[in-house]
């Protein structure tokens, strides 16, 4: 039988081995689903909060020219899809970013300008 000593020990080398753990997924990339160059094939685009434990979030899904933007609703219980739009090339040189609700907005309007 070990002594207590040498439990403790251990019991100390693996919680010291946690957050070394965490630090060296967060350096490699595993933990975003990125390593090296490859980009995760979900990437969140945006979130707005609508009430506690719900909301409505945008992810881009696919590679390449098969890229959408998928607008999700978001509950405790369930998540469902309420929109899918192609994805749109967000301004960064203005140093300002669109809001969600004013992108959904302006996909909407062109989906009901194409079923015209």
């Amino acid at each position: 039988m070990p002594s207590s000593g040498l439990s403790i020990l251990w019991f100390l080398a693996i919680v010291a081995l946690i957050p070394l753990t965490l630090w060296g997924l967060k350096r490699s990339g595993l933990a975003t689903g990125a390593v090296g160059r490859v980009q995760a094939p979900i990437k969140p685009i945006g979130q707005f909060n609508i009430g506690p434990g719900q909301r409505v979030v945008t992810i881009e899904v696919g590679e390449g020219d098969t890229k959408t933007w998928l607008v999700l609703g978001v509950t405790a219980q369930q998540i469902s899809t309420l929109h899918t739009m192609a994805p749109h090339v967000l301004p960064v040189s203005e140093g300002v970013h669109p809001t969600f609700s004013a992108l959904l907005r302006r996909s909407v309007g062109q989906q009901d300008k194409r079923a015209a």
